[in-house]
């Protein structure tokens, strides 16, 4: 199956959602090349980049899945390649 890199941007504005956060990603953990997390202390949010190399339709399960959680918001960046 074909597979694209991309970058999810996460920011995390409620920490009750850390923990859903972190099991749907290590739900999709054969997929993630690397992850930087940096808290941001003065305005009290998480920021979290994951990259992935995966399928088309897996990427998308996991933005829509993340884009789901309270207090969390996420963006996207494709590769073309």
């Amino acid at each position: 199956m074909e597979t694209r890199v991309a970058v999810i941007s996460i920011i995390v504005e409620d920490t009750d959602a850390v923990e859903p956060l972190n099991e749907l990603l290590h739900s999709y953990g054969k997929y993630i090349i690397g992850r930087l997390g940096i808290p941001h202390r003065e305005k009290g949010i998480n920021i979290i980049c994951v990259v992935l190399d995966a399928p088309m339709n897996q990427i998308n399960a996991l933005s829509g899945s993340l884009g789901r959680l309270d207090g969390i918001s996420t963006k996207v960046a494709y590769s073309k390649v």
